[in-house]
Order: C-alpha cells, then sequence, then structure tokens
C-alpha cells in the first residue's frame, strides 16, 4: 500500500526534521517557493552516502555546490573555463578576453582599475544573492545607479547638446502637470474625478511640476542653476526651461524613468573590488573537488545514476565522473551540443531557446565626468552603444573605468558584428558628443560581445523570442526544463523569471535543492517505512 501524502511528509520530518518537510511541501506545490529568500538551512546529513555532479560553476553552480555540501552530499563541480563566476566576470590588467573569431585582448588597466565584463549591481531586493554575500563575507558597497548630473542624448533634439538629466526629469514633471492642470479647470476629468478629488490633486499637480500660482510651469529651480548661488550679494538664477518639443523630440526621454524601474531603484550596490569577489567567496567556502578546465563532452543517465564525460583543456586528456544526480547549469545553447542521452523532448527543448546579444567597452580614463558633478549613475545615448556608465567606487582618485557601451538586443546583434576597431572608435566617439574634448583621454579599452564568449555564446535566452515576458515566462520550453528528468536536473538565471540577474540563478538553485532533498528525503522514509518491525 503506498504512502499517503500526509505520511510521507511525516516520514520525511522524522527522516530530515522541518528543512526537509519544507523543501518537499515546496516541490509537492503545497507551499509556495518564498519570492525572495537568504541562504537555505538543508539538514546537515541530507545527503549522507549521495553524490551530485554540479556542470557549471557559475552562481547556480556554486550556490548548489555549497549547499549541498553543508548537507552532507559528496560534491564534484565540473567548469570548462580556467575560473568560477560563469558570467559573473570581472577583468583587471593582465587578464585576457578570449571571443570566438577575434585576437585575444589582453587588459592593460591602471592599478585598482576593473570592469564587471558581466552583472554589475545587485537590487537590495534581491536578498537571495545578499544573503550570500553577508555569510561568505563579501563586502558592499552602494552602486550609485543615478544621477541627475548625467544626461542623454539625441541627435534630432536641443540641437544635438545632451540634456542633463536633472532638467529633463523636471521640466517634463512641469509640463505634465501643467497639462493635468489645465484639464482638470476645463472639467475635462469630472468624469473620471469627484470635485473633492480635484481640489486635492490641483495643489500637488503644482507641488509635482512646481508650477506657479497660474498653474503655469515657467521653470525650477529644480533643473538647475544657470548661476549657482554663491556668496553675500551673488544670487542663483534657475536656468530656463527647455521647450516641450525639444523634450518630447529626444528619443531618450523615457531614460528619465530608469531608475523607477524596481530592478533600477535604489538603493543599488556591488561588491567593494568588483562583482567577482561573490565567486571568489564561493570558491573559498567551497572545500569538494572544484575541476576547472573540465569541458563536458556526454551525459549518460541510467537508473543507478549519472555518468559524465569530460575533457581536461589545460592536458588534452579525457575523464568520467559519476553521480548519483547532476544539476545542469551549463547555458542551453552550449548543452544542445553536449552528446546526452536526454529524452528527445528534452533534447528539442533545449535546443529551441534562442539566445541574446549583449556587449560591454570600457575604458580607463581621468575623471573628468566628476568636474562636472558626475559621480556613479549613467548617460543614455540610445543607438548601439545605449549608454554611459560611469563608475560608483574609489570617487576622487586619479583614473576610473568608464563604460562607454552596454548595449543589448538586435543592436547588439549588429554592432558585435563590426571590427572591434571600430567597435571601441565608436564608443570613444559617443564619450566624446556627451564630453567634448576628452574622448581623447581615454585608454586601453577592453570590449566584450557576449555572443562571442566561449562557453557562453551570449548572455541570457531571448524568452521572448517565443512569446515571453521576464517575470512571466511559461513557455513549454521553460516549464519543461524546469522538471527533473531521470536524475539529472537543469538549474541557472536562465530558468528564473530574472534570467539576467544573479538573484535568479540564486533562485533557480534553491528550487533545485529543494527537489532534490524531497526525493532524497523520500527515498530515506520509504526505505525507513519499509522495514519489519522488531
Amino acid at each position: 500500500m503506498g504512502l499517503s501524502r500526509r505520511g510521507f511528509l511525516q516520514r520525511i520530518g522524522m527522516t530530515g526534521g522541518y528543512a526537509a518537510t519544507y523543501s518537499a511541501m515546496v516541490s509537492l506545490g503545497l507551499m509556495a517557493v518564498p519570492a525572495r529568500a537568504g541562504p537555505l538551512a538543508m539538514p546537515a546529513n541530507l545527503g549522507a552516502g549521495k553524490s551530485v555532479v554540479v556542470l557549471g560553476a557559475g552562481i547556480a553552480g556554486l550556490t548548489a555546490a555549497y549547499e549541498l555540501e553543508r548537507s552532507g552530499f559528496n560534491v564534484t563541480v565540473l567548469e570548462a573555463r580556467a575560473r568560477v563566476g560563469g558570467r559573473n566576470w570581472t577583468l583587471r590588467s593582465g587578464d585576457k578576453v578570449e571571443m570566438v573569431g577575434e585576437a585575444t585582448q589582453t587588459v592593460a588597466f591602471s592599478d585598482r582599475l576593473y570592469m564587471n565584463a558581466g552583472p554589475a549591481r545587485i537590487p537590495s531586493h534581491h536578498t537571495g544573492l545578499l544573503g550570500y554575500c553577508d555569510r561568505l563575507g563579501v563586502p558592499l558597497e552602494v552602486e550609485i545607479n543615478s544621477s541627475r548630473s548625467a544626461y542623454f542624448w539625441s541627435a534630432g533634439s536641443n540641437g544635438g547638446r545632451p540634456i542633463q538629466m536633472r532638467q529633463g526629469v523636471n521640466d517634463t514633471r512641469g509640463y505634465i502637470s501643467e497639462l493635468l492642470a489645465k484639464a482638470l479647470n476645463k472639467g475635462a476629468l469630472d468624469h473620471d474625478l469627484t470635485a473633492e478629488d480635484r481640489e486635492r490633486l490641483l495643489p500637488f499637480l503644482r507641488a509635482y511640476g512646481d508650477l506657479d500660482e497660474n498653474m503655469a510651469f515657467r521653470g525650477t529651480e529644480r533643473s538647475g542653476f544657470a548661476q549657482l548661488p554663491g556668496a553675500a550679494d551673488q544670487f542663483g538664477k534657475g536656468r530656463d526651461p527647455l521647450p516641450l518639443k525639444e523634450l518630447l523630440a529626444n528619443d531618450q526621454l523615457r531614460a528619465t524613468l530608469f531608475e523607477d524601474q524596481l530592478y533600477m531603484q535604489a538603493t543599488m550596490f556591488q561588491p567593494t573590488g568588483g562583482m567577482d569577489r561573490i565567486a571568489a567567496g564561493f570558491q573559498r567556502a567551497i572545500k569538494s573537488p572544484l575541476i576547472l578546465n573540465a569541458e563536458v563532452l556526454q551525459i549518460r543517465q541510467g537508473a543507478a545514476g549519472v555518468e559524465v564525460a569530460w575533457r581536461d583543456r589545460a592536458t588534452g586528456a579525457s575523464q568520467a565522473t559519476r553521480a548519483d544526480f547532476a544539476i545542469v547549469t551549463i547555458p542551453l545553447n552550449i548543452l544542445a551540443k553536449v552528446d546526452t542521452n536526454f529524452d528527445k523532448p528534452v533534447k528539442r527543448a533545449i535546443a529551441s531557446v534562442p539566445y541574446d546579444y549583449s556587449n560591454k567597452i570600457g575604458f580607463d580614463a581621468p575623471r573628468f565626468w566628476e568636474k562636472q558633478q558626475i559621480y556613479g549613475g549613467i548617460s543614455f545615448v540610445g543607438g548601439d552603444t545605449s549608454l554611459v556608465w560611469y563608475p560608483s567606487n574609489d570617487l576622487h582618485t586619479a583614473r576610473g573605468m568608464l563604460l562607454a557601451c552596454y548595449g543589448s538586443g538586435p543592436n547588439a546583434k549588429g554592432f558585435a558584428a563590426r571590427p572591434l576597431e571600430e567597435q571601441v572608435a565608436i564608443a570613444r566617439s559617443v564619450v566624446g558628443r556627451l564630453h567634448p574634448g576628452h574622448e581623447g583621454e581615454l585608454t586601453s579599452p577592453a570590449v566584450v560581445n557576449w555572443s562571442k564568449i566561449p562557453f557562453n555564446l551570449g548572455p541570457w535566452p531571448a524568452w521572448e523570442g517565443q512569446g515571453g515576458q521576464e517575470g512571466h515566462l511559461d513557455q513549454p520550453a521553460y516549464r519543461l526544463l524546469n522538471e527533473p528528468h531521470g536524475r539529472v536536473y537543469f538549474s541557472g538565471a536562465h530558468l528564473s523569471q530574472m534570467p539576467g540577474w544573479q538573484e535568479g540563478a540564486v533562485l533557480s538553485a534553491h528550487r533545485t535543492l529543494g527537489q532534490i532533498a524531497s526525493r532524497v528525503s523520500q527515498s530515506v522514509a520509504e526505505r525507513r517505512g519499509a522495514r519489519p518491525a522488531a
């Protein structure tokens, strides 16, 4: 006679305690996975006598290995690169950038400078990742994601001159407030608002847009000063407002809303010294074998376990690793080329997922932007390079890392097809549009085209190409690959609702760990239940 669900959970509780019962309930759909969670608390002896091979040492693989090891599993991690971290990759002087079809670049930044080639910021609500930073002793500092002294630029607006963010934000608010006040006073919204609502809304609009007593926008000191106030009788003089027509003509006007996106809202964080400090923290903490330069060639699973054949890229030697379970975090476009005995629907799902394009170009430069009161934040330029991102760290030092390109999507695909020298020249010219005369001060460029990076060949899945939307992914391939297949479990940011964020990797790993914990606990409970009474 089979176990009831209640009996099954009771036996899991007797075997593994609360944490195992919780994991089982999540796996059975009886409890929701928390939207945000810190490091797991699985039973210390849950994995005794069980083994797991983790394929890929990105954030998902490192999270899984760390937690499995703490729960008593025998863990082996195989990573094709000569480093851990996956897309979590920080470049420093002397590092090599190898891209398919391109000459190898050797980074030549000044001392202390670094470029986060992959993720570069952590939202404050990504508590899973932040929890590991805390546990692993990774110091954090504030990442300044927005500066009202930065710019947005469009060739067809303001005579080709950049518009300072504070003026764009506040002038636009002023005009919108004036227009809405006019509509209210003309009775255009009487069907939507009561007289009491109207009386309350008008004062708010006056404050929100800094309107005059006639509910007209004449400019605001919030947009900056033409002459700064100073000592004695040096009175401040506000800027004249930009014409609404010029603001609307700027196709980067929507960038004034950038910092209002949930994932971009203050406070943002970055690890002190580079994003790869997180991966290094995991690497220090994991005592199990973590084998680098191990390129996976074949995955075979059977009733008794999983066998992974791999090649040591340093020596060329072929080896095999066997385990009870495998957690596969390899990007799907790379996994599609691995020889496996997965079921045909699984193989088709893996092969069906397209990957996006993304580029970054960084320069070593004197901090000329700080003379324009830009400390961190982003200027938006659109086009192939998209933006200029200013460093948040080491303010008021001699030199800084200026990111002059971070673009994704169709524009990034075309841009990556250009010769590297041309990519650098375009990025340099964009900086010159924002900061005339300073483009010649940019040195030591480093170019990263993620579509050419070995073992990635893209930054994240383009689920949108299959009709998906970040935060609401539910395509057939996505659903199928989020389920166990025999003894193989797929995991990674690419199988989360946040495929571009490290938090997605952490939460995907946690879900996978819950599935394995439930399976192991069920097996132990069933064995104990089958024992004859003494």
